[in-house]
Parts: structure tokens; C-alpha cells; sequence
């Protein structure tokens, strides 16, 4: 596994170091998440991100925020078509139609999801695996557990939520904790993953 030494001399995952903005993997990726907002941007920025590069949404993540209401998910869920058409103009943002409507669509089936499980956090956190299921550190790109969460997430009607995509969401929503071995970041995930009440 390639390793990226940083900075500070220490180890880290090795695609951290493939762009400076990539060091959010020292204080975001990874690290469990119960904020639903939160949880409902990552999992539309990972649509986005669907043949796409990570930076490309990096970079834009600021203009995203402002483009979906902070991903307050009750208000994207008032979007209308005339909100569509005004995001696909937005030159901040990914100008894909049937990502930003994807974006509107999960949003009101967030909003029907919340309601009917108590939050968008008790939900997702039901899928995190247990320890036995979980493979090495960065040698897949879905998971039994991811595979299961996309199936449901389709069933209930969201878009672009396919096994690959939900499992980088459950990488960086600290689901899972996949930095590798050696990587610094590895036991501090781990003690804020002991550290963190699952939502129920």
C-alpha cells in the first residue's frame, strides 16, 4: 500500500498527498458523523463526484453549499423545476441535470426517511458493519454492507446511490474506518469511532 509522508513527517494514507486539498483526511475523512445535514451533503456530493475527480467537487464544495441551501435537506426538498434550471446556469456547481435533480429527489425521500426512522443519522448507522465484515483497508470499492444500503436507499427511491458510491460515503462518514495501517489518522478515526454514541 502506498503511503504519503506529509509535512510533519508522519505516514499517511497514500492518496492524501495527491493534491493539498486532500489533507481534509486529517480532520474530516473517516471521522464518525451523526449530523444529518452533514450526511445528506456528503452522500449528494458523492453523486456528484460519479465520473468525476474528487478534487473537481472539492473545489467546489463551498459553491454547492450555497447553491442547496447549506443541504438543509427540508428546504431542497421545496426546490422546483424552475430551481433546476436556475442550479444548471450556476457555473460554481457540476451543471449535470439529472444529478441536481437526483439531489432534489433524495431530498424529499430524506425528508419522508427522517420522519419515518427518527433521523437520516439512525438510519445510515444501522448499516455501519461489524468488525468481521469489514475488508483491509483500501483494497475494495464496495462492501456487502454498501451493496445492502444502496439496494435500500433505491427502494425507497433515490437516484445515484449505487454500491460504490454509498461505500466512499460510509468511508468518509466514519462507517467505516478505512485509512490504512500505517497511516497516523488510522487510531485517532478509531478512538473517535469508540468515542461516538450511534445514533438510534
Amino acid at each position: 500500500m502506498t503511503l504519503f509522508i506529509a509535512p510533519d513527517g508522519e505516514p499517511r494514507c497514500g492518496w492524501a498527498g495527491g493534491a493539498p486539498e486532500f489533507l481534509d483526511h486529517d480532520s474530516e475523512w473517516g471521522y464518525p458523523v451523526g449530523d444529518d445535514r452533514r450526511l445528506f451533503e456528503k452522500i449528494s456530493l458523492e453523486g456528484f463526484q460519479s465520473g468525476l475527480s474528487w478534487r473537481t467537487i472539492l473545489a467546489k464544495r463551498e459553491n454547492f453549499r450555497k447553491a442547496f441551501a447549506g443541504f438543509d435537506f427540508h428546504l431542497v426538498a421545496e426546490f422546483t423545476e424552475a430551481d433546476v434550471d436556475r442550479l444548471l446556469q450556476d457555473a460554481g456547481i457540476v451543471r449535470h441535470r439529472g444529478k441536481i435533480e437526483a439531489v432534489v429527489n433524495n431530498a424529499r425521500r430524506a425528508v419522508d426517511l427522517a420522519a419515518e426512522e427518527g433521523s437520516l443519522a439512525a438510519f445510515f448507522w444501522r448499516s455501519e458493519p461489524g468488525p468481521d465484515e469489514v475488508a483491509p483497508p483500501q483494497t475494495v470499492s464496495t462492501s456487502p454492507a454498501s451493496v445492502a444500503l444502496s439496494k435500500d436507499l433505491k427502494k425507497r427511491g433515490w437516484k445515484f446511490v449505487g454500491p460504490t458510491t454509498v461505500f466512499a460515503f460510509m468511508q468518509a462518514m466514519g462507517l467505516v474506518n478505512d485509512h490504512v495501517a500505517e497511516c497516523v489518522i488510522r487510531a485517532r478515526v478509531e478512538a473517535a469511532r469508540s468515542a461516538f454514541s450511534r445514533p438510534c
